[in-house]
């Protein structure tokens, strides 16, 4: 099986101009392709990842990736399945969280001489001129094709800054330069970049007099499920192991849904689909060792197989027989912390970040979910010592958190 027809058995592909073109420049290794990245925090989330992971394959079969890190756009803000307006965020923000982006990017993604290529955006949108732009960009866009654009449909009725209207220019405008600059001809993006990338490829067809499409610019959209996918109830889960542990990133995805871990295995992973169509015919409690290799494959491409495999080892001693503790998320309180030696089971589940709230703490243990050390928790008004080793708290079956006092 060649690469593309691999990308679409594994379920990334969404959408496709000029398909026949676009099978045959990826299966040669001809493509030239960006992937934009807006550094809107100091670590790259899953949601990357899914990106990652189909720069990284396609690399491998020959084709030329170019990591767009938005620099300028990040200034502005992309509207696209965003209900309010983002955050403005400073320069001196901005360039951290791409100096960030950098080192984890270099993990998963070959940018050695003449492999891959790394590259900001501001280097040409901060030093436009306003006016220049709108004469030689702004007269190729039609604001009623824009404003049809799902991605701006959605925010009309909230309100639609005319900065965050800009963004679909800037991301356009991109591709243009890559275009020229790099004989960039694929750009890939999620579902709700359509609009944006089809101004992209308008853009180059009418400042170039490009008609043939498929040789000079084609644009693959790319499935979106990397939206939907790292998300918990305390938010992202990042590649940062100083954000989310090797051991919460191994137990986020072992505990994905049934529904969900046949289609993470095929889209995430390198384990081979002839092996994943095994593990299809699985049922019930059987697709809890398909759960196990899609933690662990996860947790060795992000963390290295080190982690993966020590993070694996605290996971089973602690649904089977053992307490191993040693590679657990920690918790460290301090002697503040306690009220004559000990501290309340409510305040416990809130620090240890747990329960959002005292009153969501309180639902918990009325509910029956809370242990400490094995034990459930029968009274919200439980107080508990802090031993010299820690204790154990578990939120529910699967969610386990060590705490102890901070030497």
């Amino acid at each position: 099986m060649q690469i593309y027809e691999e990308l679409q058995a594994r379920g990334l592909i969404a959408q496709v101009t000029d398909e026949d073109q676009v099978r045959e420049l990826i299966n040669n290794g001809k493509a030239t392709f960006y992937i934009g990245f807006d550094p809107t925090a100091d670590s790259l989330h899953v949601g990357h990842f899914m990106a990652l992971s189909l720069m990284r394959r396609l690399q491998k079969a020959g084709n030329q990736p170019i990591a767009l890190l938005g620099g300028g756009t990040g200034m502005i803000g992309d509207p696209s399945g965003k209900s309010d307006m983002r955050k403005m965020l400073t320069r001196e923000t901005i360039q951290h969280n791409i100096e960030c982006f950098q080192k984890q990017m270099s993990r998963f993604i070959d940018f050695g001489e003449g492999k891959a290529m790394m590259v900001n955006n501001a280097d040409w949108l901060l030093n436009l001129n306003y006016v220049d732009l709108l004469r030689e960009v702004g007269a190729c866009f039609s604001v009623n094709n824009m404003l049809r654009a799902e991605c701006y449909k959605q925010r009309m009725e909230k309100g639609l800054s005319f900065l965050e209207f800009n963004y679909m220019i800037m991301q356009s405008y991109d591709f243009y330069v890559l275009y020229q600059k790099y004989g960039c001809n694929f750009q890939f993006g999620g579902n709700d970049q359509w609009s944006n990338m089809l101004g992209g490829l308008e853009l180059i067809r009418r400042k170039l007099g490009k008609t043939d499409a498929a040789a000079m610019t084609i644009t693959l959209l790319l499935n979106s499920e990397g939206k939907k996918m790292g998300k918990t109830e305390k938010g992202a889960v990042w590649l940062d192991p100083d954000k989310t542990s090797p051991y919460e990133f191994y137990q986020y995805w072992r505990n994905v849904s049934d529904s969900d871990v046949i289609k993470c295995l095929k889209m995430l992973t390198e384990v081979p689909l002839e092996e994943i169509a095994v593990m299809e015919t699985w049922q019930d409690s059987k697709l809890n060792q398909a759960k196990e290799v899609l933690a662990f494959e996860l947790t060795k491409l992000v963390h290295g197989e080190e982690e993966a495999t020590k993070a694996q080892q605290t996971a089973r001693s602690l649904f089977g027989t053992g307490a191993q503790q040693a590679d657990m998320p920690t918790t460290e309180l301090s002697e503040a912390d306690l009220t004559d030696g000990k501290i309340s089971i409510i305040k416990l589940l809130v620090q240890a970040g747990l329960a959002a709230s005292n009153g969501e703490a309180k639902k918990l243990v009325k509910g029956g979910g809370v242990s400490v050390d094995g034990e459930k928790v029968a009274a919200i008004d439980a107080t508990y010592a802090v031993p010299a080793d820690g204790l154990v708290l578990r939120k529910g079956k699967k969610v386990y958190r060590k705490v102890a006092l901070a030497k």
